[in-house]
């Protein structure tokens, strides 16, 4: 990139308080561009391959993003714990979770053997085309493994390196950080018990919410919202609210994943239907279906969601969907979404937030879970 002599250390200059959730989420997407530009101009420093095969496929996976949910979550944390002035600080923040985001996906989309991301092809798939498109030795799909999972880290590292310039400059580092370090490793925690449960093919409804809580309930809202108290120096009472609020949040926001993952559109969600059910992800739509298949006596459902040796063909998801529809699971998980959207709303009210921000938070609520809270008791 010639030219271009940014670097992750350069200061933003500042930035005032963006005025709502969404004017926060355009702001991030211009401090994450600069940011990648400048760790484009490194990495084209380092070597030029692995600048044009890997830098440039993670820069550009970032920049197509999604809504951005965790960066909102991070700024309502910060508004809601008295942050105002400059937000240069908090849209650092916002950039540097929405790279943590993009290595989860990259290296989750490896595990699953998912082909689809964000309506473009997963990055390992893209990865496996170069390989044909190139016509190197070798399987395409070792190397295009290898490469993604080496992508996934490029992305955490940036992230990593964002976050650290973002926590030097603050007052309030060392708490941020401390925030940051519990993110990576439930992040990574919650990975691996999804894989474990799988493996394992498991049915249990704790272990189902176990992994939900720590795959993406605490990195997609409870440590964003607690990420963006802490850079406003929260006091404990209202970082224990934004913690409750989000969990609750994040928890709900995973269920409802879990639903589109089964049943929904791919032309709506951007990733195939069905990847869940085929690999027999252990989610609490599952967990709940197998359990009131086995209460009520319905082997047909409990054969159709337990575990089996050879591939689940077509016909096998939709006698799985199904049962999930059948036994009643869809329904329970629909009102635990919407239970538990209310209680992150009570949870997010003990902050004494402003009444702007807490419509921000509802709204963001209602987006993440894809239903619209009852606001009953929420200021306005």
């Amino acid at each position: 990139m010639p030219g271009l002599r940014t670097t992750a250390a350069e200061p933003l200059g500042r930035v005032d308080t963006p005025l709502t959730a969404n004017d926060a989420v355009r702001a991030v997407e211009t401090v994450l561009g600069k940011f990648l530009d400048a760790g484009l101009c490194r990495a084209h420093e380092v070597d030029p391959v692995f600048a044009r095969d890997v830098a440039d496929r993670v820069a550009a996976f970032a920049r197509r993003g999604g809504k951005r949910l965790r960066t909102a979550f991070a700024w309502c944390g910060w508004r809601a714990a008295g942050g105002e002035g400059d937000a240069g600080a908090v849209l650092q923040l916002g950039a540097a979770i929405e790279l943590v985001q993009a290595c989860a996906l990259i290296h989750d989309d490896v595990m699953d053997g998912s082909l689809l991301r964000r309506g473009a092809p997963a990055v390992h798939v893209d990865f496996a085309r170069m390989h044909r498109v190139a016509e190197m030795s070798g399987p395409p799909e070792s190397f295009a493994t290898a490469a993604a999972v080496l992508a996934g880290d490029l992305a955490l590292a940036w992230a990593d390196d964002l976050l650290t310039e973002t926590a030097l400059r603050s007052p309030h580092g060392r708490q941020l950080h401390r925030q940051w370090r519990a993110l990576r490793s439930e992040m990574v925690a919650g990975q691996y018990r999804d894989i474990h449960a799988q493996a394992a093919g498991s049915s249990e409804v704790d272990e189902a919410m176990t992994i939900a809580t720590l795959k993406s309930a605490l990195y997609t809202v409870e440590r964003p919202l607690a990420l963006g108290a802490s850079l406003a120096a929260a006091d404990t009472h209202t970082v224990d609210a934004l913690r409750s609020a989000g969990r609750c949040a994040g928890l709900a926001f995973q269920l409802r994943d879990d639903l589109l993952g089964a049943f929904g559109d791919p032309a709506m969600t951007g990733k195939p239907s069905g990847d869940d059910l085929r690999a027999r992800k252990l989610t609490y739509l599952l967990a709940v279906a197998t359990r009131l298949a086995e209460v009520s006596g319905d082997k047909e459902a409990v054969d159709a969601l337990g575990p089996i040796m050879a591939p689940r063909s077509d016909c096998t998801i939709d006698r799985m969907r199904a049962a999930l529809e059948r036994t009643g699971a869809v329904a329970v998980v629909e009102a635990k979404i919407a239970e538990l959207a209310e209680e992150s709303l009570r949870h997010f009210e003990r902050t004494d937030a402003a009444p702007l921000v807490q419509q921000e938070f509802a709204a963001l609520v209602s987006q993440a879970v894809g239903m619209v809270p009852d606001l009953t008791g929420v200021r306005t």
